[in-house]
């Protein structure tokens, strides 16, 4: 899952996006609401996180401008204004929710998940064959037994498994799973998918990870 926060407080957007990569999403920030509409507009996101308050461009202007291009990405507005008529404002623009500061993590990672589950899927669990994968915990397991995955393999996995039956070009996983500095050229994406086939595959009879030569890759249940 690919999270965009924009925050022009450098200390709030580090904590922010510290905090989200150690719960296994990618993520990307932008520090005014100009460069914010470009890299939204220019790479697929599975969640905005966005400040009221930004320069160039405040985020009521700007989640309406996304609105109005039809992107259509949940969007939580973060900011330090707490009154009812600024939360009435940033919903009826097209924000989702209404985070206001200070705010606890845990709830903004809660809500996170609540909107991350809305636009996937009800389900807390994806299942493909014997494996299955809590979208919760991080558990994985196959045929029962648990597997222990990284925090890069476990997004990987389940950008897969989301796209089970269908190829995936190496750049559609950059797009999905690493952030927009990531280097598509090198061979790191076939070397995640060997520690992936490694740890899901190696012990088990049927193979559910393939390469489509000159492609990408398939996870086929």
């Amino acid at each position: 899952m690919r999270i965009l926060v924009i925050e022009d407080e450098k200390k709030i957007a580090s904590f922010i996006k510290r905090g989200l990569k150690e719960e296994g999403y990618v993520v990307d920030t932008a520090s005014d609401g100009e460069e914010g509409h470009f890299v939204a507009t220019t790479h697929e996101f599975d969640l905005i996180i966005l400040d009221l308050m930004l320069p160039k461009l405040d985020g009521i202007t700007l989640c309406k401008k996304l609105r109005d291009e039809n992107i259509k990405t949940p969007v939580i507005m973060l900011t330090a204004k707490s009154g009812t008529q600024d939360k009435i404002k940033g919903l009826d623009i097209g924000a989702d929710d209404y985070v206001t500061k200070p705010f606890d993590f845990q709830e903004l990672l809660a809500r996170t998940r609540t909107h991350l589950r809305k636009r996937e899927s009800s389900s807390t669990q994806l299942q493909v064959a014997d494996l299955t994968v809590n979208l919760l915990t991080h558990k994985v397991e196959r045929a029962g037994l648990e597997i222990i995955l990284t925090s890069k393999e476990f997004i990987l996995l389940q950008y897969l498994i989301r796209n089970r039956d269908t190829v995936v070009t190496r750049t559609m996983i950059s797009e999905h799973a690493w952030d927009i500095n990531f280097d598509i050229s090198s061979n790191v994406i076939d070397v995640y998918i060997n520690y992936l086939r490694h740890k899901i595959d190696e012990q088990h009879p049927k193979k559910l990870i393939k390469t489509i030569r000159g492609r990408g890759y398939l996870l086929e249940g």
